[in-house]
């Protein structure tokens, strides 16, 4: 094969990659990165308070976690206000709070003022999480999704590898210029956000009608931009939808706690890895060789990946990410060599690639559109305790059992979250959730129909009016514009029973 050839099919798959994105996911986007470029708290806190300030590493350990424990209260909070006062206020009150926090920080002095703040920027630093990822789903198509959520993933990891070796250089020189430099750049995103990306929040109509997803209208985006989100018929009015909907429904909080699990085993990277390394004799250097080899696998091969995985069934996915993500963890109890601990990192690194990006999509489908803030809110707070567990978790039974064990605990956790996910997605027909299949049609010849009751007054057409089809050949229920509901927002419905759905580009291919 020749060099030409081997570009051009190169240029290929990166176009078919990035191409059929809407303009404001790629504004989005470009926000994440500049965000991550500016990354210099979360790595550099315990080098600062230990090495610059000349605390001790428990206190570190307390200002870090200060820091999570913001992020935990945040998640929630943010998730609120992401529904109730819009994407984009939020993006800006979440970006501009972190700014003023991580310049502040800088310049703080005294223990409790220092722990204080940090907290406020844990708080301030997290919020923005649950508004990208709610903005994300309004403006991308559902079969797109899980493309769109991986390069998202893929623009935090860039980010954050190449802020990682710039802000050692600047702590070098000055650690008030790394926080000034965030703070700067964090900045630079809420201004973005502010002069590019209008709000995609769906608009929401009287209780009882149709919830109309308008992002592409907001956005200033016309048909086949991609924007429009899945209508869902009879949705539930916004006071209807609080936290308490969210800790009822049984399935969601199920992925939520699954993805604790995945969560406390990745965690284990940053946390019981170098401790295990500095124990068996090996040096920071060692262990930042081999961590690097993370951010480096991901960056080369999340969009591959994701080409490859985007329209095969989530729930095969899911499966195989977690137990991939425990035994790789299970295998750092033979390494003996750098270049074991390296592979070891290249097994789970594989397994988060595809878990993040197919994790996030299926939030998104289990989400109601009017509660995809606290949906998510919930799922990132999941994330951000496994933060908080993970160092206690690690240093437990390392302590107390040795490295070994911790990495056989791996194991076994991601053996039960890979059942767990079986068990739960086992009873998950195609039409409710999975978008990588394809969606079940009505009986041959026969007409769907759309189902009695004022929930469900309003046409086909109304949902789509340029895109009807003849009903027998229109898929029903798409996953992706029907996510599952909890008994308060509307009643299971059967495929034979369910409303057309007139957008079949929209349902994802298998």
């Amino acid at each position: 094969m020749s060099v030409a050839t081997s570009a051009a099919g190169l240029r290929r798959a990166v176009r078919e990659s990035v191409s059929g994105l809407p303009r404001e996911f790629w504004w989005l986007w470009t926000s994440t990165l500049v965000n991550r470029l500016g990354a210099f708290v979360a790595t550099f806190m315990a080098l600062y308070l230990t090495l610059d300030r000349g605390y001790s590493a428990s206190y570190a350990g307390l200002v870090a976690s200060l820091h999570g424990l913001g992020g935990v209260i945040s998640s929630l909070v943010a998730g609120v206000m992401t529904d109730r006062f819009g994407r984009r206020p939020t993006l800006l009150i979440a970006q501009s709070s972190t700014a003023a926090s991580v310049a502040l920080l800088g310049f703080m002095r005294e223990p409790a003022a220092i722990a204080a703040v940090a907290f406020l920027v844990g708080m301030a630093s997290n919020a923005s999480r649950p508004a990208v990822q709610a903005m994300m789903a309004d403006i991308v198509k559902p079969e797109d999704r899980v493309r769109a959520f991986s390069l998202n993933y893929w623009a935090i990891n860039l980010g954050f590898a190449i802020s990682s070796a710039g802000a050692g250089f600047v702590a070098q020189y000055s650690y008030l210029a790394g926080f000034l430099g965030e703070a700067a750049m964090t900045l630079a995103c809420a201004v973005l956000v502010f002069l590019k990306l209008p709000e995609s929040r769906p608009e929401r109509g009287p209780a009882g009608a149709p919830a109309r997803a308008t992002a592409g209208k907001n956005a200033g985006a016309g048909p086949g931009t991609g924007t429009r989100t899945g209508t869902r018929t009879g949705a539930a009015p916004e006071a209807s939808i609080g936290m308490g909907t969210v800790l009822r429904d049984g399935r969601f909080m199920s992925v939520v706690s699954l993805s604790f699990v995945v969560a406390l085993i990745f965690q284990q990277g940053f946390v019981g890895l170098p401790v295990a390394m500095g124990a068996d004799g090996f040096t920071s250097a060692d262990y930042g060789f081999a961590i690097a080899v993370n951010g480096v696998l991901i960056v080369v091969m999340q969009i591959p990946v994701t080409r490859f995985i985007q329209h095969r069934d989530p729930r095969r996915l899911l499966i195989v990410s977690s137990v991939l993500a425990g035994y790789g963890f299970g295998l750092t109890a033979f390494a003996g060599s750098i270049a074991v601990y390296a592979l070891t990192v290249c097994v789970w690194s594989l397994a988060e690639i595809v878990n993040a990006p197919t994790q996030t999509g299926l939030v998104v489908r289990l989400s109601p559109v009017h509660g995809r803030g606290r949906y998510q809110g919930m799922y990132t707070m999941s994330w951000s305790v496994a933060a908080l567990v993970a160092p206690l978790m690690s240093g437990l039974v390392i302590d107390r059992f040795g490295a070994a064990w911790l990495w056989g605990a791996c194991a076994v956790l991601g053996t039960v979250a890979g059942a767990g996910y079986w068990l739960l997605m086992r009873g998950l027909d195609l039409d409710e959730g999975t978008e990588g299949a394809p969606a079940k049609k009505p009986t041959e010849g026969v007409p769907a129909k759309t189902p009695a009751g004022p929930s469900a007054e309003v046409p086909a057409e109304a949902e789509a009016p340029a895109e009807t089809a003849a009903p027998a050949e229109v898929p029903v229920g798409t996953p992706a514009e029907a996510p599952v509901r909890t008994p308060a927002e509307a009643p299971v419905r059967t495929p034979a029973e369910a409303p057309v759905k007139a957008a079949a580009p929209e349902a994802g291919a298998a």
